[in-house]
Parts: structure tokens; C-alpha cells; sequence
């Protein structure tokens, strides 16, 4: 440490808004060199906070001190030249533009492009986080793009790290490098503030931790002296809940199949999918693991209708459904929650009640061209009111949610649907621990009612503790799916690396659980 000074100082900081309090006379100090945690669920206040230490938002009152002198911090731009750079968990940046072109944008210096990329190139290798510095943004998945978010904000040499979520999305082999990195950066005396709601993170990486509860400082611990259950206490004022998954009762059958699935890359940076088969039956979770960019996008996009294949290659509940737009799969009860919330799962300036419209209009919201906004309301709030969404009511803008609040609308909004097959990209990504147990605990109970569910993630432990069956998705190729009790992660890890041999014939409903004669009579004269 070169100075006594702390790094950061928060002093009383209050933020308002319309409909709820943000954050409350919040006081903290982080010192040079230290590793700060700051935890809270979703709708905490965690995001505002950084955002107003940032320059993103203005503080109603309270003050501010870098390095022992108080500051105004206006902008972002006057926050980097301060010395603080920080990693949001919603993406910032241009599609249409490279990787090492959006890097250019927030660079307070002289840049050369070919240079520029030259560095981007050896940081994000130096880090463990792969980078092409010339593939277009509009061209990598999600994972990728979080990529750039931390290597753009490392490249700035900050004297103040912000990360937001910084691995929700990065395997553990990355997770452990980041670490190691982040552990050098502050042993040189660059003050790191961590928000995760990944606890074991906490424990293994923070020095401190502050902890936030409805926008106010609820305790200041240090994390490795606590267990998760007790750090998840003093989050969420409660015990969490275990999840409870009872065995399937209902009618075995086949509910959505893939036969053959091979489609080509959209572009020179997509990947291919080779010869996908799968069969999702009625009332059990199907979890596809892999690591980002080895296919997802794809495969959603075919199973989801954004991307029409063969009309054969796809059938849900006996139907050939491959031909068909997403709207009209929609309409025989395949319904989809893509990965990224804002912009895709939602759109960000819209109220509540007029996202719900987006998918729900079937609900009788809508007759002879004129929408019921009145049923549209309602249909939000009942969605707000059973799966616990907070952060405002249903004329809220959905960008002014936390990730985690928007996410529990988003994937209620699907549920209350009560569809035959329900698709779900990353369903607990940037989600605080309370919340996702509440989600997976909801996608158990859609299947055990019958529904069939296929859920694509990169948390093998989230995989587990919901799938009935898990496959592997690596370089276009997805694993023969068998029963989670066959599998281990250190198995799953190997498969996720490409070492599995693909079945040569789509898989059958014998890969879980055979249908048995009684079961395909009763169906076949449903």
C-alpha cells in the first residue's frame, strides 16, 4: 500500500426514485489493495449504488471521497479519469462494431487500431478470457461479449475496479484465472469492489464485505469468517430454501423432438450444429451444459422458430412444427426465454404491462385489432405478485428493474402461459441466490405438472439440482442426454471439452425413462 488514505469513501449516500427507494444514508470505505465485496439481493440497491460511484447516476445526497478528497463524479468519462473503471452486468456495447473497436471508444488516449488490437489480443489471453479483436460484436454470444466488457475495463489500468457479475457467464477454469488476476492487480494497490451472488466467489476471492438490504447497509462482515448459509441470512433475512424436486407422477411421452438438426453458421464467426437429436419428454427437465459459444445461439435459434429448419426435423407433441416462425410455434405452446433479458426478453423502455402484451396477447388481450390494456395490466400484476418481482409496479420501465427482478418477470410471464414445452436459456444468470432458488423452484413445478422444459446453462451446479437428464453442447455436437445420476461434474467438464463421441441415431425416450404400455395407450387415445 502506498497510501493510509482509503481508496473510496462513501458517506450517507441516498438515491430516490418514483416508486422506491434505491439506496439510504449507504456508508463505505474500501482501502488500496483490498478486495471489497458488496452483497444484497436483487432490487438491494448494489447496482445503483456502483452506477452513482461510477458517474451513471447522480446521488440525491450524501458524499463522495477518492483518495481522501471529496469529488464530484458527473460522467463516466470523468469517473475513468479519476481512476475508476467498472464492468456492468447488462452490456454496453455497439454491435455493428469490432471487439477492439468498442475498446477504442472508452479509451481516454491516443489509440492506433492494429495496436490496439495487438493489446486487446495479449490482455484478454494474459487473463484467460480468449478475444478476437476484429470478429463483430454482433457476432459473439454472451459469454463473449462479457469478455470484452472486462478486458475493456482492465485495458484502462484503473486505480478502482468495479465488477458487476463478472463471471456469471465464465467457466471455472476462467473464473479461478480472473481471480488470480484480480489477486495481482490488487497486491500492486488497485482497490477491486465485487458484486456476485455467487457466494462460495465471495469467500474465496473478498477481504471485506458489505452488505445491503431494501437500499440500506444491514452489516459489514469479513467473508471468509462466515459460512454461506449465514452470509445468505443476513442477504435475504431468512434461511434459503432447499429446492424440492418430487418424482413425476403424470403420463410419460414423447413432447418435443429433434431429429437430425444440422444447420449452417450465420457468418464466419457462428458455429455449425451437427446432426442434434434429442427427445424431451412431458414432465422432466432436459439440461444442456457447454460453454458459451460453442452452439447455444444456434440451437436456440432452430428450436425456438427465429431460425425455420426442415419441417420434420422439429415436432412438438407429434406435430411438425420445424417450418414454422416463432410466433406460430408460440401458438401451439412452445414458448422461449432467451438469455439476454434487455433487448430480447424484454424491451427495456416499455412498461410492465406492455411486455407482458409482447408474448401474452393469446390471453385474451386483443380482439378485431384492438388490445385490452386493462387485461394486460392485470396479467402483469398477477405475475409481479406471484413470483415476487420488486423494484416498482407494472407501469415500471423494464430497464429501471435490477437483472434479477426482470428476470423473475420475465420467466413468470412464460409460466403463467401454461405451455407443452418451454425453452430457457440461462435462467438464473446475474440472479441473487434467493431469486434463483425461486426460479429453479419454479421450473420444477411447471414440470411435475406436465410440462416438458429443456434449459440450456453454464452452472453445472444449477444443472444438477434441477435436470432429470443432462446433455453436453461442444462445437456444434451435443451429447447422447442421460440421467444426472450417471453423470458427475468432473465427467460433464470432460464432455463440455469436446470428449464424448455423438449418438448416431436420435436419442429415445429409453435415455430416461421408458414410456410403458399403459402409458402409450392412454396417450395415443388422449
Amino acid at each position: 500500500m502506498t497510501s493510509a488514505a482509503p481508496r473510496l469513501e462513501l458517506h450517507n449516500i441516498t438515491k430516490r426514485y418514483p416508486s422506491v427507494v434505491a439506496n439510504e444514508n449507504v456508508s463505505l470505505t474500501i482501502m488500496p489493495g483490498e478486495i471489497h465485496a458488496l452483497l444484497g439481493e436483487n432490487g438491494a440497491g448494489k447496482s445503483t449504488l456502483v452506477k452513482i460511484i461510477y458517474g451513471a447516476v447522480k446521488a440525491d445526497a450524501g458524499t463522495i471521497r477518492m483518495n481522501g478528497e471529496a469529488v464530484d463524479i458527473d460522467n463516466p468519462a470523468q469517473a475513468r479519469q479519476m481512476g475508476i473503471g467498472m464492468v456492468f452486468q447488462h452490456f454496453s456495447l455497439f454491435e455493428t462494431l469490432t471487439v477492439a473497436e468498442n475498446i477504442a471508444l472508452v479509451l481516454d488516449e491516443p489509440f492506433n487500431l492494429p495496436k490496439l488490437s495487438e493489446r486487446v489480443k495479449a490482455v484478454s489471453e494474459r487473463y484467460g478470457l480468449p478475444l478476437d479483436p476484429d470478429r463483430r460484436v454482433h457476432s459473439l454470444s454472451v459469454g463473449e461479449r462479457q469478455r470484452v466488457e472486462i478486458v475493456r475495463c482492465l485495458l484502462q489500468n484503473p486505480q478502482l475496479l468495479i465488477l458487476d457479475e463478472p463471471t456469471s457467464v465464465l467457466t471455472p477454469q476462467a473464473v479461478e484465472k480472473l481471480f488470480e488476476t484480480l489477486r495481482q492487480i490488487a497486491s500492486e494497490g488497485v482497490s477491486i469492489l465485487y458484486i456476485s451472488h455467487k457466494l462460495h466467489e465471495i469467500q474465496a476471492l473478498c477481504d471485506k464485505a458489505t452488505i445491503l438490504r431494501n437500499g440500506r447497509v444491514t452489516g459489514a462482515v469479513v467473508p471468509r469468517a462466515e459460512t454461506s448459509a449465514s452470509l445468505a441470512r443476513m442477504m435475504i433475512g431468512r434461511d434459503l430454501p432447499v429446492c424440492q424436486a418430487p418424482p413425476y407422477t403424470g403420463e410419460r411421452w414423447p413432447m418435443l423432438t429433434v431429429e437430425h438438426l444440422s444447420i449452417d453458421a450465420e457468418g464466419p464467426f457462428g458455429v455449425s450444429l451437427h446432426d442434434i437429436s434429442l427427445t424431451l419428454n412431458a414432465g422432466e427437465i432436459l439440461g444442456i451444459a457447454g460453454i458459451s459459444g460453442n452452439g447455444q445461439a444456434e440451437l436456440m435459434a432452430a428450436l425456438s422458430g427465429e431460425r425455420p429448419v426442415g419441417k420434420k426435423t422439429i415436432q412438438l407433441d407429434g406435430t411438425p412444427i420445424g417450418h414454422l416462425n416463432a410466433g406460430r410455434r408460440r401458438a401451439k405452446g412452445l414458448v422461449y426465454v432467451p438469455e439476454e433479458r434487455l433487448g430480447r426478453g424484454a424491451v427495456p423502455p416499455f412498461s410492465l404491462s406492455r411486455n407482458a402484451l409482447l408474448t401474452a396477447h393469446r390471453q385474451g388481450m386483443k380482439q378485431w385489432g384492438l388490445v385490452h390494456y386493462g387485461k394486460a395490466r392485470d396479467y402483469a400484476r398477477a405475475c409481479v405478485e406471484r413470483f415476487d418481482v420488486r423494484g416498482g409496479d407494472v407501469s415500471t420501465n423494464a430497464r429501471s428493474l435490477s437483472g434479477g427482478n426482470l428476470q423473475k418477470f420475465i420467466v413468470g410471464r412464460e409460466i403463467m402461459l401454461r405451455p407443452k414445452v418451454m425453452i430457457v436459456a440461462q435462467p438464473t444468470w446475474g440472479v441473487d441466490i434467493g431469486a434463483a432458488s425461486a426460479l429453479r423452484q419454479a421450473l420444477l413445478d411447471l414440470s411435475r405438472s406436465g410440462v416438458a422444459l429443456l434449459v440450456v446453462s453454464e452452472e453445472l451446479e444449477e444443472l444438477f439440482e434441477i435436470s432429470d437428464r443432462i446433455a453436453v453442447l461442444a462445437q456444434g455436437r451435443l451429447s447422447p442426454a442421460r440421467p444426472k445420476t450417471a453423470l458427475d461434474a468432473e465427467t460433464v467438464g470432460m464432455q463440455m471439452a469436446g470428449l464424448f463421441t455423438p449418438p448416431a441415431a436420435p436419442q429415445s425416450t429409453a435415455d430416461a425413462q421408458p414410456e410403458t404400455a399403459t402409458d402409450a395407450a392412454n396417450h395415443a387415445s388422449a
